[in-house]
């Protein structure tokens, strides 16, 4: 049974507080928007009109609410997996199965995951194919989404199962220094992920072709070549069958880096506002903010895997949640629950340091470019073409946002223009 002891009680009291800090942010975003989202802004009259504003105000508050509700159904669930006994029924059944520790460490995470998988199905859907439908966002239909569903599925499964089997075998063979040992794994395993995406993970969704504009292609050679990148192709990907949303960004490792653009940008956007998408996201590879933000999660990532080893001998967390017994897989799972209140608060340190990489990313398009103006214009389109929250509470920005609020960062660029 659960034992009710401090540490529940402290767990629960910030648990609890997280969520009501969380809502009271998504509300007071909310409030801000009904106040002051009335009127364009001045950088963005001339494209936004007062229907394409009302617009805007809809989508980001149909999607604030929703992610309310989601956030509310998955903290509750997360509850009640800990705190109804859930937990020691679940691994009484799998040790009856005699499958040892690492597969019955296997078959716990499994079953965890199947079952947040098959929860998140109706708010995948619901944002699918009623909020992002709403808006004229989503041209996916039923069959591409079940399909994609399986395709993740599988995927996670196979990759998933393979990190928490050699997690689980480090754990169980080295006891003392399997921490070590498993962010080595962890690391290698996430450089090989990044390098394998372009080229075996990301085909699996999307068709990616050259892109058939071959003055563009030229114009982005000039480019990437003045900004001292070598790339070994610009591709095109077919995301237009799944939403209209725009976008661009820079892919892999080494030998298998490129350049991905959305149809839906290179058909709504002229060369110029292309271009200078692909200017900026040029300025996070020359300011290396992808090896630093790297190291820097590396490094997080070290810290946490020590404070889950020094935890996890902790009988009490075990007493808590029902168990006469440590069973160090469970504790694996139940550590990270308890810390995760708490790293959320961390959340503005990184918000912080990524909207400084963007700014300095602007910086480096504007010289690229040869001038604020274009990268100004390519900001203002992408903010009206993909709904975004023109007026967001400011500490709901400087809480969650990675990159700086639409208006304070193209009133940035103009006075970089004025200069």
């Amino acid at each position: 049974m659960i034992q009710w002891n401090t540490l529940l009680i402290v767990f629960l009291l910030v648990f609890v507080f997280r969520f009501l800090f969380q809502l009271t942010l998504n509300l007071a975003n909310i409030s801000h928007l009904r106040r002051h989202g009335n009127h364009v802004p001045r950088v963005f009259q001339g494209t936004v009109d007062e229907k394409k504003l009302s617009r805007m105000s809809a989508y980001t508050a149909d999607s604030t609410r929703f992610g309310i509700v989601a956030k509310l159904f998955d903290q509750a669930v997360l509850l009640a997996i800990v705190l109804t006994g859930f937990l020691p029924w679940l691994v009484e059944e799998i040790t009856a199965w005699h499958l040892g520790f690492i597969g019955g460490g296997l078959l716990f995470f499994a079953i965890l995951a199947s079952i947040a998988q098959l929860l998140d199905i109706p708010f995948d859907l619901y944002s699918t194919f009623v909020i992002e439908d709403r808006h004229g966002f989503n041209t996916r239909t039923m069959r591409l989404w079940f399909i994609d569903w399986i395709k993740g599925l599988a995927l996670s499964g196979i990759l998933g199962g393979i990190l928490i089997f050699f997690l689980l075998a480090l754990v169980y063979y080295f006891e003392s220094a399997w921490w070590i040992l498993a962010w080595i794994v962890i690391s290698l395993f996430e450089l090989v992920i990044m390098w394998l995406y372009p080229v075996l993970i990301a085909p699996l969704f999307n068709k990616f072709e050259p892109i058939p504009d071959k003055e563009l292609e030229k114009s982005i050679a000039s480019l990437m070549g003045r900004a001292g990148l070598a790339v070994k192709g610009v591709f095109q990907m077919d995301a237009g069958k799944r939403s209209k949303h725009t976008n661009a960004y820079f892919t892999g490792l080494g030998k298998t880096k490129r350049i991905v653009l959305f149809d839906t940008l290179l058909q709504s956007h002229p060369h110029e506002q292309v271009l200078s998408v692909l200017a900026h996201e040029a300025g996070h590879w020359t300011k290396k903010h992808i090896i630093k933000q790297l190291i820097l999660v590396e490094v997080a990532s070290l810290i946490g895997l020590f404070i889950v080893a020094n935890l996890l001998n902790w009988q009490l967390v075990y007493r808590t949640f029902g168990f006469q017994e440590q069973i160090t897989y469970v504790g694996l799972f139940l550590v990270p629950v308890l810390l995760s209140p708490l790293g959320y608060f961390l959340r503005p340190l990184g918000a912080y340091l990524s909207r400084r990489y963007e700014r300095q990313a602007d910086d480096v398009a504007v010289e690229l470019m040869g001038a604020a103006k274009p990268m100004k214009d390519t900001l203002i389109r992408l903010d009206a073409d993909n709904l975004a929250n023109l007026v967001p509470h400011p500490l709901f920005s400087w809480f969650n946002y990675s990159h700086p609020p639409p208006v304070e960062r193209i009133e940035r660029l103009e006075n970089m223009m004025e200069r």
